[in-house]
């Protein structure tokens, strides 16, 4: 995977992307034991371009197509690895990209969102799996709890965050 990091810094020091980091599944990996996956989702703030305020994902897949890795769908294929290249999309999201942190992966710095901001994304989504991975993160002890739930306040999740509680925490 430190391949698919090596690539993605590449692209982030040619200004191809912004501030870029990992979250999702292979995210949660850098806080709990691996789990299996089909792919990384890479989470991209794009560079303006002078004069237009349309944000396209065309300039990476150019960038990653020049180089030999192939697009399938949503994804492009980068050494083995389906790729996601996600906007943020809420404030959430917005902030966990900005309070990422780095990774060493086998001496390839990357960045991931921390625990606590992929713990409130998997309540703010809350499908089944969301919700499976916010007991994977408290049954870890990995949570700092009082930083999880000031993020759970500033992003107005705190009744999701109790309904949560009632329905899996509570005896």
């Amino acid at each position: 995977m430190e391949k698919i990091f090596a690539v993605i810094n590449q692209m982030e020091a040619d200004g191809v992307i912004g501030r870029y980091a990992i979250g999702g599944a292979v995210g949660s990996i850098f806080w709990l034991e691996p789990i299996t996956t089909k792919d990384v989702d890479v989470f991209v703030m794009l560079p303006s371009s002078a004069g237009g305020s349309l944000l396209t994902l065309g300039p990476i897949y150019e960038y990653l197509l020049a180089r030999g890795y192939v697009p399938d769908g949503q994804f492009i294929t980068i050494e083995g690895w389906a790729v996601e290249f996600v906007l943020p999309g809420t404030p959430l999201v917005e902030e966990a990209l900005a309070q990422a942190v780095e990774r060493d992966v086998n001496g390839v710095a990357t960045r991931a969102f921390t625990a606590e901001h992929l713990a409130a994304i998997c309540l703010q989504v809350g499908r089944l799996k969301d919700h499976d991975r916010v007991m994977r993160f408290i049954e870890a002890s990995v949570l700092d709890v009082e930083a999880f739930e000031t993020i759970l306040q500033r992003h107005d999740l705190m009744k999701k965050w109790h309904k949560f509680q009632h329905d899996h925490l509570e005896p």
